[in-house]
């Protein structure tokens, strides 16, 4: 058989040991061992390196011991791997900033980097996200120095799960944007709250604030936990609440307007100026032809009979559009609610067509104007009640939003909110349905009241926590873009999301210094972390072949157990 070749004929380059002195007695430090050779490639090169580690002279001091590794030879590739940190950090970089796909990353490396996809995928998931939560840990001074400073302002949130999954959580320091914890929760209960928040309490440093959602294991766990500490609610979740009957109604409203609307004039609005009936604009190789570009009619007065034909045709298709664009409207509560806004911009259009038809009469406008004023009328009543809670709403915001206004304490803010809610238990009083949503708003108004205006008083405490929202929204979408599929979002979310959440350095250079930097026996254990949390889906596979394989190799474990039968 002939002898293989081979593959990097490189002589290694040694590494020695930094250090001429020792750490702990300051005697000498003498050469330890010569570590085998190690083939690393790059992102530049494909370098054979090896080091000579030290330890100290004197056998009874503490640095004789565990040697002393090359600075420079630990910080080209982590121990085990024979890839680069400028590779593994390239990957991450990319894949997290430009959302490309591992298919894509393999592509644009180096012609001397010999990685499969699947080991692209390999390193991205086992090296990078591990190596990148490893510096976290290193700015604990930086947090000590801001606890000692003023206190450590905490921003909590977590991910909805789905079909009863773990739910992802993320603890945020709001000064330093440092993660203190990121990482699922089985259940979402006192208990469950308590067990994530102890370590941070544990760390014995000032907390002055924290901003979360209104959850209910939640509460109860960060009163137990942080007992003495400002416990603040999301002002937007609050709103949100508050304008739950509001927006229900609302969304009943726009609903009813919608199907009177298509009921009187639906066969009229749906019909669309086409070459041939049902066929619009139309490319491909056998494109629709182009119209001519009729005349502006700010030009001059048209005066032929096909040219005024043609105007008044545009005139009629642009109301129609109008009013099919005003049926597809939705609400983002607790600000805009389609049905009020269905409601007014129909009634424009309405007015529209009255100035229209005193003007010049047509069969079609007088059509239009009977069919909306008759849709419009049915939820009249319904529209003046819910422009008024709407109102109410808005007052609410506007008192609690700081923009614009002098600084005001909280007890100040507080004073006006406790106003704006009696005038609108006054204003309801005389109607009903009114008196109903108000009573709502006054029910979560006081259950929301204990957390609504801490912000007022702590700087740096923000009014939502839009923040951890947007970065949860932000997740989303990057991992749908390097996925393609909501699935594989889910998947990735439930194995990787914690890692996921974790700030990335700001350029590529900068990432390979941070990772670099790594220790290798901090990434060790956050490998070890990664590798215990995704065992929990080993057996998440649709593959018959491998699932049968798995369960037969549970049943050979269980095999090999003693049997418990005492008979």
């Amino acid at each position: 058989m002939r002898t293989p070749r081979p593959f990097y004929p490189k002589t290694p380059t040694v590494y020695t040991c930094e250090l001429d002195l020792c750490p702990h007695c300051g005697g000498s430090l003498q050469v330890a061992y010569v570590s085998g050779s190690k083939t690393v490639q790059t992102l530049t090169d494909i370098v054979t390196i090896a080091q000579r580690a030290k330890r100290c002279a004197h056998l009874h001091c503490a640095g004789s011991l565990a040697p002393y590794p090359s600075a420079q030879w630990q910080q080209i590739a982590p121990r085990g791997c024979t890839y680069g940190y400028d590779v593994i950090a390239y990957l991450g970089w990319y894949r997290q900033t430009h959302r490309q796909t591992f298919a894509a990353l393999q592509a644009t490396l180096p012609t001397h980097l010999q990685l499969s996809e699947s080991h692209v995928r390999y390193l991205y998931h086992h090296q990078y996200l591990p190596l990148l939560a490893c510096p976290e840990r290193t700015h604990r001074d930086r947090l000590n120095r801001v606890a000692d400073q003023g206190g450590l302002i905490l921003s909590l949130d977590g991910l909805a799960p789905e079909g009863g999954e773990p739910q992802l959580w993320v603890v945020r320091e709001l000064q330093t944007q440092l993660t203190l914890r990121s990482g699922w929760l089985s259940q979402q209960d006192e208990t469950a709250f308590v067990n994530f928040l102890q370590p941070i309490r544990d760390l014995g440093l000032p907390v002055v604030a924290i901003l979360s959602d209104k959850q209910q294991g939640l509460l109860p766990a960060v009163g137990k936990v942080f007992p003495h500490v400002r416990h603040a609610f999301c002002q937007l979740h609050y709103l949100k609440n508050a304008a739950t009957p509001v927006a229900e109604a609302d969304e009943t409203m726009k609903i009813t307007l919608r199907q009177e609307v298509r009921k009187t004039i639906g066969p009229l609005i749906r019909q669309e100026q086409a070459e041939k009936p049902g066929v619009l604009t139309v490319t491909g190789l056998l494109p629709s032809p182009v119209p001519e570009t009729p005349r502006s009619p700010t030009d001059s007065r048209p005066s032929r009979p096909e040219v005024i034909a043609q105007e008044r045709a545009a005139i009629v298709q642009d109301l129609q559009r109008r009013l099919r664009y005003l049926l597809t409207l939705k609400g983002r509560p607790p600000f805009r609610l389609a049905g009020i806004e269905m409601f007014e911009r129909l009634t424009e259009v309405k007015t529209c067509l009255e100035t229209l038809i005193r003007h010049q009469a047509d069969p079609r406008w007088v059509h239009l104007q009977v069919g909306l004023q008759a849709a419009l009328a049915t939820v009249h009543a319904d529209y003046t009640d819910l422009h008024q809670a709407a109102a109410w709403l808005d007052q609410l915001a506007e008192i609690l939003d700081p923009e614009g206004k002098p600084a005001r304490t909280a007890a100040v803010v507080q004073a006006e909110w406790e106003n704006a809610l009696h005038r609108i238990q006054t204003e309801s009083a005389a109607a009903p349905r009114l008196h109903r949503l108000a009573q709502r708003i006054m029910n979560v108004s006081e259950s929301y009241a204990p957390g609504l205006f801490h912000t007022y008083a702590v700087a740096d405490l923000p009014r939502t926590n839009n923040a951890r929202e947007s970065e949860f929204r932000d997740l989303n979408r990057r991992l749908l873009m390097t996925t393609g599929q909501k699935g594989g979002v889910r998947r990735l979310l439930q194995r990787a999301g914690a890692w996921e959440l974790i700030p990335r350095p700001n350029s590529l250079p900068e990432t390979i210094r941070v990772l670099s930097q790594v220790k290798a026996e901090e990434l060790r254990e956050e490998q070890q972390r990664v590798h215990q949390h995704r065992n929990r889906f080993r057996l998440h596979t649709r593959s018959a072949k491998q699932s049968q394989k798995q369960l037969k190799h549970l049943e050979q474990r269980w095999a090999a157990l003693p049997s418990t039968d005492s008979s």
